[in-house]
């Protein structure tokens, strides 16, 4: 029986889920096919990685584009590039087996990883050679670089681009993270990077945000739930649901999982009403999971102050 996520990616075998690619679709097959490089941005457990691990299983399946998801997780907290570099092509190898990608096995041969300002490109460049067919790289935690593996890594990717007319490189690149585009400047040590014409990051065609759920896809994704138990969701915990969570994916399965996993202990005989649902959010908010956590965290950045501040003393007066 499918359950409620509440942690990692989504998977249609054992997850109730809304299909991610539909909330960016339109954008995304227009970016892809006109060979952009893009940002994708939202919260922490917006279904971001759902969408890229979909997204590349549909093109791969659809046959036009290779395509690979590749975490940067693994060069987070390695700003020298010396070792930042060296980390994501090694990344980038596995993950283009894991993808059965023609030819994975050679990517990283004659790559001279003493010269990380070059590496990355040159491993690219002479991989996109070998293959019979456009490919597209969809980098997850891209945010979790910082300084001069930031610097490098963008820098690589730009020279590569601009001189797709004369050598293969990936014809779509997607940057993905919690940050838009304009943010990455604030994991650069000041003043070693401009976000100007001369900047790596122009490549960007577009940062696009990976919107929350609608009202009414919330009634779809907790109807899946309806539909293998017959357990009915009521509109009123439906509406609730959606008006304190504003459709944020995780807390929108949050509420379900409380309710059915820890307030019925799985047992499918009752409705699920908006009292359950206020009661879960009370639950949840007390208990204090892990993203609520780094919600109050937020709180402690200088621009989230600016806006809150303001708000609680006149809430005061």
């Amino acid at each position: 029986m499918k359950y409620f996520n509440v942690a990692g990616p989504c998977f249609e075998c054992i997850h109730y889920m809304l299909d991610a690619t539909a909330r960016l679709h339109d954008e995304l097959v227009e970016l892809i096919n006109s060979g952009q490089y893009y940002v994708i941005h939202a919260a922490r457990q917006t279904g971001k990685t759902t969408l890229l691990i979909n997204l590349a299983n549909q093109i791969n399946k659809e046959g036009k584009y290779y395509a690979v998801y590749c975490s940067l997780e693994n060069a987070y907290v390695t700003p020298e590039p010396e070792k930042g570099i060296p980390t994501i092509i090694n990344s980038l190898h596995i993950d283009l087996e894991n993808y059965d990608i023609p030819h994975a096995e050679k990517f990283k041969e004659n790559i001279d990883l003493n010269d990380p300002a070059n590496a990355l490109r040159f491993a690219l460049r002479n991989y996109c050679r070998r293959l019979d067919k456009p490919l597209i790289i969809l980098f997850d935690e891209a945010d979790c670089l910082s300084e001069n593996t930031l610097l490098s890594f963008l820098r690589q990717l730009r020279n590569g681009y601009i001189n797709r007319s004369v050598a293969p490189f990936p014809v779509s690149v997607a940057l993905v993270g919690m940050r838009n585009i304009r943010d990455y400047k604030a994991k650069i040590r000041e003043n070693k990077e401009s976000l100007g014409t001369t900047s790596p990051f122009n490549i960007i065609k577009q940062s696009l945000n990976l919107r929350n759920f609608t009202e009414e896809e919330v009634g779809k994704l907790y109807q899946q739930h309806t539909a293998e138990t017959g357990q009915v969701f009521e509109k009123n915990a439906v509406k609730l649901a959606f008006e304190q969570t504003q459709g944020q994916p995780w807390l929108v399965n949050a509420i379900a999982c409380e309710i059915i996993e820890q307030q019925l202990k799985k047992d499918y005989s009752n409705n699920i009403t908006a009292e359950m649902v206020s009661e879960a959010i009370h639950t949840i908010i007390l208990r204090r999971d892990v993203h609520i956590d780094q919600l109050v965290d937020k709180l402690k950045d200088p621009r989230v102050q600016k806006v809150i501040e303001p708000m609680i003393y006149y809430a005061r007066l």
